[in-house]
């Protein structure tokens, strides 16, 4: 009798010893999955600065709530569906220079948006994108917030949207080819909605470079050779080049010809002049080593493309 009360007073001690050990590996697993959703992160880090250095009066000293406005509303916004690490958020720096205003609080603004792309087997990073809006114009004044419809438009929210999502779909661009599409389609709906509403920068009559114009050519087909090529030129270009150099440049130079042939069957300059004025000092690094012949063709290539940093490809020859 007393041998079977030990023994089941061992079996007793055994099945709560599993008990807590499965607790215990309950909560473990509880607390990995938590760092793991704490650990996801939204898909952009902005840093924004605002210049107001032209704005004198003393009536706007508030200007200074524009910058945590803005840069809170991009990082803490949900821009997409996938999931993103902390150390894989887009970069993304936004300039505003406020250059007017009248006495209603309503700016105008120059706008500057750089966002950069991590390149693969390095510690470096390369700038993807740099546009200069000089055709911004909103109301802010005090304790303003952000207010985000996709339907309606707001003279800040809109306009940040827009960018945004040009911002995604470059990146995206260049990891998978065509891989932006999606956002490019989320911009041509900010642009319609904006249109109604007789904003200025917006609109399809006059100048070509300006909102409207960047996503109109960055949704037409005969485009996609400029969007094709910063893919190759990206991922099978910089990506590759710490592996197998030879290859990599050879993928580089194919998206510069693919830019040429592109270039030679469309009217507008708007997309190409964005791509040179981020990259014309990389296209130029990526050759300076190479044999002379393939320096010479690099440097054909890029001339006849853009005739704005010859001084900077000169280096080839």
């Amino acid at each position: 009798m007393v041998k079977n009360l030990s023994l089941i007073i061992k079996i007793t001690e055994a099945v709560q010893f599993r008990k807590s050990v499965h607790l215990f590996s309950l909560i473990f697993l509880l607390l990995v999955f938590s760092a793991v959703e704490v650990a996801e992160a939204q898909e952009l880090r902005s840093r924004v600065t605002v210049n107001s250095s032209q704005i004198s009066s003393s009536d706007y000293d508030y200007l200074d709530q524009l910058r945590p406005l803005i840069e809170n509303y991009i990082n803490e916004t949900r821009w997409t569906e996938d999931t993103y690490l902390e150390d894989e958020r887009i970069e993304v720096d936004l300039q505003i220079t406020l250059l007017d205003v009248d006495s209603g609080g309503n700016f105008d603004a120059n706008l500057v948006i750089q966002s950069y792309r991590p390149i693969y087997n390095t510690v470096t990073k390369t700038p993807l994108l740099i546009i200069n809006d000089g055709n911004w114009r909103f109301n802010f004044n005090r304790n303003r917030n952000i207010i985000r419809d996709d339907n309606q438009y707001d003279d800040i929210a809109s306009v940040i949207d827009f960018y945004m999502f040009i911002v995604l779909a470059y990146d995206y661009d260049s990891f998978s080819e065509l891989g932006g599409s999606s956002f490019l389609r989320n911009a041509e709906h900010i642009v319609n909605v904006a249109q109604s509403s007789g904003a200025s920068g917006w609109s399809s009559v006059g100048t070509r470079r300006n909102r409207n114009g960047l996503v109109t050519q960055l949704t037409n087909p005969n485009y996609e050779g400029i969007r094709r090529a910063i893919y190759k030129y990206h991922r099978l270009g910089l990506d590759q080049f710490t592996l197998n150099t030879d290859r990599a440049r050879q993928n580089i130079f194919e998206a510069l010809e693919l830019l040429r042939d592109t270039r030679r069957q469309t009217t507008e300059r708007y997309l190409f002049d964005l791509l040179f004025s981020a990259k014309y000092r990389e296209f130029t690094a990526a050759f300076l080593d190479a044999d002379l012949d393939i320096r010479l063709e690099a440097y054909n290539l890029l001339v006849d493309m853009d005739n704005s940093h010859v001084s900077e490809y000169d280096k080839l020859q």
